[in-house]
């Protein structure tokens, strides 16, 4: 099975960063990289959000709020995704999960897998 385990998160002061990691494992042979992968959070007393996704092919998109501050990327060899996080607001504050997909393309996807979340609190 899919497991998907976040790291990285913490409590930061506003201005600074934060990068989070999440490990993949289960991803039958090499396809690990052949599918949409994603980053959500969820605020205290809100929906859950997602903020940046990334397709099998590389590119990327990212939700207002955050775009020009994070940075989502993948080490395809340690099967991680990453979430750099620059010039943090107290408004990032949250719980952070990423999330796989089994299709290719992000747009209009369903993520299937989910990792148990990443505190992170911006003060």
């Amino acid at each position: 099975d899919v497991q998907l385990v976040e790291s990285g998160g913490g409590s930061v002061q506003a201005g600074g960063s934060l990068r989070l990691s999440c490990a993949a494992s289960g991803y039958a042979g090499n396809s690990y990289g052949s599918y949409c992968m994603g980053w959500f959070r969820q605020a205290p007393g809100k929906e859950r959000e997602a903020i940046a996704d990334m397709d099998s092919d590389g590119s990327t998109s990212y939700g207002g709020s955050v775009k020009g501050r994070f940075t989502i990327s993948e080490d395809y060899a340690k099967k991680t995704l990453l979430l750099q996080m620059n010039s943090l607001k107290p408004e990032d504050t949250g719980i952070y999960y990423c999330a796989g997909a089994t299709v290719p393309r992000c747009a209009g996807a369903y993520f299937t897998y989910w990792g148990q979340g990443t505190q992170v609190t911006v003060s």
